[in-house]
C-alpha cells in the first residue's frame, strides 16, 4: 500500500506555523485510492485507502467511535469504525479531534458492517448498509472549523462555496449542465458544426446594449467585452466555415433585473448558405435529441408550433408567452358603454382588452383578487399611466352576475363571449390604438402575474409539461423610449430591434426601409418554452450595400459609428454568402429544463441583483497605481 505524506501528520493542523519555521514542505502525495462508492462486499477483508469528507462522529466509549465517511462527490458514504485498546492512541484521538466536514485519507480494512446502537441521521449522500471501515490510520488534509455556517439553514451569499458544497440540488444541477454542454457538443458535432473560440477582447462598437470596457496602457484606446459573438461568427461564414458553433461568454452592462446576469454563456451557432428555416429545422433537431437523451422525453413535429409577434401580443400581451396557461386576451372595447371605458383610462378612443382567470368560489375569488391588488407585484398595475385594470367577479348571487355596471347589453354579450362562470375573475385592461412596440403589454404581464399569484396560494394548479413555440415577423425597428439601452446611437429616433445585422424579412421589407422602417418585418425568429425566451436568431444581411444603408441612412449613425463597422462591411464585401444563425441562454435552458425558479440556480458563481461576486468581492477598486497605469482618473 503507498502511503500518504504531509506536514498534517506531523503537527496539529492548529500550529502550521511550526511547519513553516522548521522548513516542512506543505505538499501532500495522495495515493492511489478506492472510491467510496465502489465498495462493496467483494471488499470485505481487503486494505482500502479512501478519501473523503468525515461526518457526525458518535462515541460509544472513550476507544470505539463510528463516523461517515462521505465521498469526495458528496454522494456516497460508508461508516468509519475506529476501535483501540488505548484511547490515547494517536490515531484514534485525531478521529475524535477533527470537525465534522474535514477532508481526510483513511487506511483501513473493509469488514461487514455492525450497526452502533446509536446512530445520528446522515446527509443525503447514499450509505452503504453491508460493509464498513475499520481505520487503521487516518490522515487529515484539512480542518473545516466553521461549523455554524457549514450546519447554517440559509448558508449567505459570500459562502458559495459551502452553499454548493451543502446543496445536493446545486451539485446536481451544475453536473446536470456539464450533461447538457456534452450532449449539446455531440449533436452539433454530427451536424458537422466546428467549435470555434472567438475573442472575448473585441471592440466597442453601437450593437444595442451598454458594454463592459476594458482598458489598456495604451492611451486612450481600449477593449470592450462582447454582448454576443455576432461579428465574428458572421466573418466565419465568410471565412469558409459554413457551421460553427461554441459555448461564449458574453457581456452586457444592463441595469440590474433578477434574471439578468452581467456575464452569461449562450449556446451560439450560425450556418452559411442557409436561411432561418434552414437555422430553425436544426435548432428543433437538437432541441428534440437533447430533451429524449437528457430528459427521456419523446417531442413531436408538431410541439413546435409558430405565432408572429402581432398575434403573440394580441392574445397573450407578451412576445413570450407561456401558452399553458389560457387566459387569452379579447378585445371588448366594441362592448363597453363610453362612460364606463371613460372610469377605467383617461386615453381617448383607447383598445380595450380582457382576461378570465377560471376560479371557483367568488367568496374566494374576491378575497384573492383584493390581496393580490393590495401586494408589491400590483404597484406597476396601480401606477399604469393609461389606467387602472377594471375587476369583475362573476357570480350569481349579484344582479348581472356582478357586472352590473357594464349595463345589461354589455354584462349579455361579455357572459357569451367569454363563457363566464361562477367565481371567474375578469380583468379589463385599457392600452393605446398604436401598433404594438416592446416586450409586453401591461394586461399581458398582468396576466403572468395573477397566474403565479393563484398558484402560490393553491388555487390553481401549477402549470406543467413542454410547450415550445416559435414567435417570429418581429419589427425589424422599434422607437427609441426611455429605455436604458442606448440602442444604435442614431439620430433617426429609431433602434434595432434586436440587432443592426438583422436582415429585413422579405422584398417589401427591404422597400419600406426607405418609407416607413417602423413597418419593416424582420427575418428574426425566438423559441420559446412555458413563457422562458430560450433563445433567438435571424437571418442576417449579407450584402455590404444594404448593410452600410442601414447603418448610414436608416439609423443616422455618424460617420465615427459607422466607421466602427466597416471590418464588417469590408468582410461582406469579399464575397460573404448568404448566412443565418441563433443562440441559446444556455443558462436559462438549464433552469427551464431542471424548473429552477432562477438561473442563479444553475451558475457555479453568479453575481447578485447588484452585479456582485460576493464571494470573491467583485468588482473591487481600482488603485491608484492602476488608475495611473491605465491613463484614468475618477471622476468627484
Amino acid at each position: 500500500m503507498s502511503s500518504v505524506v504531509g506536514f498534517a501528520t506531523l503537527l496539529p493542523l492548529s500550529h502550521p506555523h511550526q511547519a513553516l519555521a522548521s522548513g516542512a514542505a506543505y505538499a501532500i502525495e495522495m495515493s492511489s485510492s478506492t472510491h467510496v462508492r465502489d465498495l462493496n462486499e467483494g471488499h470485505i477483508g481487503q486494505d482500502v485507502v479512501l478519501h473523503g469528507y468525515l461526518g457526525s462522529r458518535s462515541d460509544l466509549t472513550k476507544g470505539l467511535s463510528f463516523c461517515p465517511l462521505i465521498s469526495i462527490d458528496l454522494d456516497h458514504s460508508v461508516q468509519l469504525t475506529s476501535k483501540v485498546e488505548d484511547a490515547t492512541s494517536p490515531q484514534h484521538a485525531l478521529f475524535k479531534t477533527l470537525h465534522q466536514h474535514a477532508p481526510v485519507a483513511v487506511f483501513g480494512k473493509v469488514q461487514r458492517k455492525v450497526q452502533p446502537k446509536q446512530q445520528k441521521p446522515q446527509s443525503t449522500s447514499r450509505r452503504h448498509e453491508q460493509v464498513e471501515v475499520l481505520v487503521s490510520d487516518l490522515v487529515a488534509l484539512n480542518d473545516a472549523p466553521q461549523q455554524d455556517l457549514m450546519h447554517a439553514s440559509n448558508i449567505p451569499p459570500q459562502f458559495r462555496h459551502l452553499q454548493i458544497k451543502q446543496n445536493p440540488d446545486l451539485r446536481s444541477a451544475l453536473r446536470f449542465r456539464a450533461d447538457v454542454a456534452r450532449h449539446c457538443r455531440n449533436i452539433l458535432c454530427d451536424d458537422m458544426f466546428v467549435e470555434v473560440e472567438t475573442p472575448l477582447l473585441f471592440k466597442s462598437t453601437p450593437e444595442g446594449a451598454r458594454e463592459f470596457i476594458v482598458p489598456t496602457r495604451s492611451k486612450g484606446h481600449g477593449y470592450a467585452l462582447p454582448q454576443s459573438p455576432q461579428q465574428y461568427k458572421q466573418i466565419l461564414m465568410a471565412s469558409g466555415i459554413p457551421r460553427y458553433f461554441q459555448f461564449a461568454k458574453c457581456f452586457r452592462d444592463e441595469d440590474h433585473r433578477a434574471d439578468r446576469q452581467p456575464e452569461f454563456s449562450q449556446l451560439d451557432l450560425e450556418m452559411a448558405f442557409a436561411t432561418g428555416e434552414d437555422v430553425m429545422a436544426i435548432v428543433e433537431r437538437l432541441v428534440k435529441k437533447l430533451w429524449k437523451q437528457t430528459l427521456d422525453y419523446d417531442l413531436g413535429p408538431n410541439d413546435f408550433p409558430r405565432l408572429d409577434y402581432k398575434s403573440a401580443m394580441s392574445i397573450y400581451g407578451i412576445d413570450k408567452p407561456d401558452t399553458r396557461l389560457g387566459m387569452e386576451i379579447q378585445r371588448v372595447g366594441h362592448m363597453l358603454p363610453v362612460d364606463l371605458v371613460a372610469k377605467i383610462t383617461p386615453i381617448l378612443d383607447p383598445i380595450v382588452d380582457v382576461i378570465k382567470l377560471t376560479l371557483d368560489d367568488p367568496s374566494q375569488t374576491k378575497k384573492f383578487i383584493t390581496r393580490f391588488m393590495d401586494s408589491a407585484t400590483a404597484e406597476p398595475y396601480h401606477a399604469n399611466p393609461d389606467g387602472q385594470p377594471g375587476i369583475f367577479v362573476y357570480s350569481s348571487t349579484q344582479p348581472l352576475g356582478g357586472l352590473m355596471s357594464l349595463g345589461f347589453e354589455a354584462a349579455e354579450q361579455l357572459e357569451e363571449t367569454l363563457q363566464l362562470e361562477e367565481g371567474d375573475l375578469i380583468v379589463m385592461q385599457a392600452r393605446r390604438n398604436e401598433p404594438f412596440s416592446g416586450g409586453s403589454t401591461m394586461l399581458g404581464l398582468l396576466r403572468r402575474d395573477l397566474h403565479r399569484a393563484a398558484v402560490a396560494e393553491e388555487l390553481l394548479e401549477p402549470a406543467s409539461g413542454w410547450d415550445f413555440l416559435w414567435v417570429n415577423q418581429f419589427p425589424l425597428f422599434t422607437s427609441i423610449g426611455l429605455g436604458s439601452d442606448p440602442g444604435q446611437g442614431g439620430a433617426a429616433g429609431i433602434a434595432s430591434t434586436h440587432h443592426p445585422f438583422t436582415s429585413p424579412g422579405s422584398a417589401e421589407d427591404v422597400e419600406l426601409l426607405e418609407v416607413d422602417p417602423l413597418q419593416a418585418k424582420a427575418d428574426h425568429y425566438d423559441l420559446v418554452l412555458n413563457g422562458v425566451e430560450l433563445g433567438g436568431g435571424s437571418r442576417r444581411i449579407h450584402d455590404a450595400r444594404l448593410q452600410e444603408h442601414v447603418l448610414r441612412h436608416v439609423l443616422k449613425m455618424s460617420e465615427e459609428r459607422v466607421a466602427d463597422f466597416e471590418h464588417l462591411l469590408d468582410v461582406l464585401r469579399a464575397g460573404c454568402p448568404p448566412h443565418a444563425g441563433f443562440a441559446i441562454g444556455f443558462d436559462r435552458l438549464i433552469a427551464t429544463m431542471l424548473d429552477r425558479a432562477s438561473i442563479r440556480d444553475v451558475i457555479a458563481f453568479p453575481k447578485s441583483a447588484r452585479g456582485d461576486d460576493l464571494l470573491v468581492k467583485s468588482p473591487s477598486k481600482f488603485t491608484a497605481d492602476q488608475l495611473d497605469t491605465y491613463h484614468l482618473s475618477v471622476k468627484t
